[in-house]
């Protein structure tokens, strides 16, 4: 009989790091049953093999408040906690995985932990930080202050954490937890599934430039759009193509049409399917990562530099430390976060000098190489099983 796992994740579908983890386990022979949250018009269970999904009747409101936010974690714990406990109790699982954030989110697998299963954290964010930034408080707040003591808790809960840095987890040891307990598990995109497709060059005829994921503040499209409107005049062939959703969307959409950018700025029709985002991709003569910089983003790397490595795409990206420790400076083009015309010095850069920009992509390939997803797929594998 093959083992079984459980792994608990609000976004599942969105959450490319975590659908890589459950291909892992499934790989490595286990049943797995996801937990996560039901989105308009999903079923409430999808069996795909030995992938079980089940869909937790709760909906995620983008750009919800304090209040919000608490009562939909607050919601999806209680009904997550009894339907592990109830899986659990029918038929004990060998590892249950949890996925922050919250990171209190580990506590619902207590009784499937009591019925023999080892309890993995993959904390993807420091909460402390996440909460800080996002409502605008000092790290001294007392909210704030709960939630890194509620982190802590989770870590020493749970059997084994992994985490996406080597940043995230010298904050987390700092702040007092077992440094054996934690290892790094970096993101990285799938190069079996992200390769390059036959729209790859389509972007020698119009530069265009690319950026997906959520769309919210922090990640500084604003600053890209901006960058645009600096750009017009002197790069007529540019196009930048916004891929995603999220609460900023139309917000940003205003912005486009305020600055008579209608033609240069394109929005996709929110997330698109995964083979449909690499084609977009593949026909990207530029990426940008335009991260804002702050106490929280200066612990974690965007995940869609990795994509732009795998499909060959060279990079602008806003400076930050994890950025600058884990890529170096020779595999993208830099600029300080949060300022347009920074940003557009950078573009133009790399239209005007393909030369560098092909350089640049080189280098972050031979950087990614040593780090790339087969590689820590295999050193997850070694966690999921218990052999660290």
């Amino acid at each position: 009989m093959r083992p079984r796992a459980a792994v608990v994740r609000c976004h599942y579908f969105r959450d490319t790091r975590v659908r890589r983890e459950v291909d892992a386990l499934l790989d490595l022979e286990f049943e797995v049953e996801v937990f996560c949250l039901r989105d308009a018009g999903e079923s409430s269970r999808e069996q795909r093999g030995a992938l079980l999904i089940r869909r937790l009747p709760l909906r995620h409101r983008a750009g919800a408040g304090a209040a919000r936010l608490l009562a939909e974690y607050a919601s999806f714990f209680v009904l997550a906690m009894i339907l592990i406990s109830w899986r659990a109790a029918r038929r004990p699982f060998e590892l249950v995985q949890v996925n922050s954030v919250p990171d209190a989110l580990v506590f619902v697998t207590v009784l499937a932990r009591a019925r023999g299963a080892r309890v993995l954290l993959d904390l993807q964010e420091p909460m402390p930080e996440f909460f800080a930034t996002k409502f605008e408080v000092t790290m001294s707040h007392p909210a704030v202050r709960l939630v890194a003591g509620l982190e802590q808790a989770a870590i020493r809960f749970a059997a084994h954490v992994i985490t996406p840095t080597e940043p995230m987890r010298r904050e987390f040891v700092r702040r007092g937890a077992d440094p054996h307990k934690i290892s790094v598990v970096m993101d990285g995109a799938d190069e079996q599934v992200f390769v390059p497709s036959s729209a790859h060059g389509e972007a020698y005829s119009r530069f265009v430039i690319v950026s997906h994921g959520t769309i919210e503040p922090q990640y500084g499209l604003d600053t890209l759009i901006r960058a645009a409107a600096q750009l017009r005049d002197e790069l007529p062939d540019f196009e930048v193509r916004i891929i995603g959703d999220g609460s900023q969307r139309e917000e940003l959409r205003a912005l486009a049409a305020s600055l008579g950018l209608e033609r240069w700025v394109h929005f996709s029709d929110g997330f698109v399917p995964e083979d449909e985002l690499i084609r977009l991709l593949s026909s990207a003569s530029l990426g940008v990562v335009a991260m804002k910089r702050d106490r929280f983003r200066d612990l974690t790397i965007a995940g869609k530099m990795f994509d732009f490595v795998a499909l060959g795409i060279p990079m602008v990206v806003s400076r930050t430390r994890s950025v600058e420790e884990i890529f170096g400076s020779d595999c993208y083009e830099g600029f300080v976060p949060d300022q347009p015309e920074d940003l557009a010095r950078a573009i133009r850069r790399l239209h005007d000098d393909r030369l560098r920009a092909k350089a640049l992509t080189e280098n972050a390939h031979e950087r990614v190489r040593p780090i790339a997803w087969p590689v820590q797929r295999r050193r997850y594998q070694e966690i999921a099983r218990g052999d660290r």
